[in-house]
């Protein structure tokens, strides 16, 4: 295979402060970091510095007035945002756009031939920022405004996001839930936070059927979340999507604290390995995942790691 992985990251993201007692803190991308490093895979693959996303393709997601507002508060040093759980910081709104950014730069770097797949590992997270309302540590919806940039900008017909983070991806489903050119398929832990996410819920109007929910008990481990992707992935295999993004939490792993799930690193490599053939079949390989969640630091930076060694071997 002569096209490599991609690898985003930003340095600013690391300087998003959420606190010392903050589970979404900087030692999170410090720590995969150093585990890339480490083992190795650093060196195998294409790193790039993430650029920030420009303020229109924000736009197509999010609220002009809330996406305005959320940049003041961080100009006047506010520390918190809307639902109270979402840290900002002096460099918040500059980790928040190439957080953004770094979808935009892998999705045309895959398009373009010169990548074969790619892994962001950015933050602030995304998948719970809604069209109006930064909460669950997100500010900007990454994976979404990602996702809206295929259709719009880069005339992908079809696109699936797979979000395995063990909380339900609430904003991202509110994105597409009535847009049949998108399916979201979840994988999260239920009843968790934030609180959606239940199997009945399918998409309306023109979208009903391309949203996918596989709630799993607290308890579940690598059995039965592997099984629900083989279920979940069947369905996407049938839209036939053009582009596959992955919304890559790592918090259903058994060290986790913000969950009771029992999934170990090695299930990680597995499902990637499962998602990564899919893309082979149906959509010429197109495959970019982005972080999301993990928060206990030695399973966050095993997980991503196994995530990328088998991103490169597919």
């Amino acid at each position: 295979m002569s096209q490599r992985t991609g690898f985003l990251t930003a340095s600013v993201c690391t300087e998003h402060d959420t606190g010392m007692a903050h589970p979404e803190r900087p030692a999170r991308l410090t720590s995969l970091l150093a585990e890339l490093e480490r083992s190795g895979l650093a060196a195998d693959v294409d790193r790039i510095e993430a650029p920030p996303a420009p303020l229109e393709r924000l736009l197509a997601v999010h609220d002009e007035g809330h996406v305005r507002a959320m940049r003041a508060a961080v100009e006047r040093g506010a520390r918190l945002l809307d639902q109270g759980d979402t840290a900002i910081s002096t460099h918040s709104w500059r980790a928040a756009l190439c957080a953004a950014g770094a979808g935009l730069e892998a999705a045309e770097r895959i398009l373009s031939g010169e990548w074969r797949n790619a892994f962001a590992a950015v933050r602030p997270p995304g998948h719970h920022a809604e069209h109006a309302q930064a909460m669950g540590f997100c500010l900007l919806n990454n994976v979404a405004v990602c996702a809206r940039a295929l259709r719009e900008v880069h005339g992908i017909e079809r696109v699936a996001i797979i979000d395995w983070d063990v909380h339900h991806g609430n904003g991202t489903q509110h994105a597409f839930e009535h847009d049949p050119s998108v399916f979201f398929l979840s994988l999260h832990q239920w009843p968790h936070y934030p609180g959606s996410g239940a199997a009945d819920e399918h998409g309306s109007g023109e979208g009903e059927g391309t949203t996918r929910n596989l709630p799993l008990p607290a308890g579940s481990g690598d059995r039965e979340w592997l099984a629900a992707l083989e279920e979940g992935l069947r369905e996407v295999e049938s839209f036939a999507p053009e582009f596959i993004l992955v919304s890559a939490g790592f918090d259903a792993h058994a060290a986790d604290p913000l969950s009771g799930t029992c999934v170990t690193t090695a299930a990680y490599a597995r499902m990637t390995e499962a998602v990564g053939a899919l893309a082979q079949r149906c959509a010429q390989g197109r495959l970019l995942s982005m972080l999301e969640g993990g928060y206990d630091l030695a399973a966050l930076a095993s997980s991503a790691a196994a995530h990328l060694a088998a991103l490169r071997g597919v």
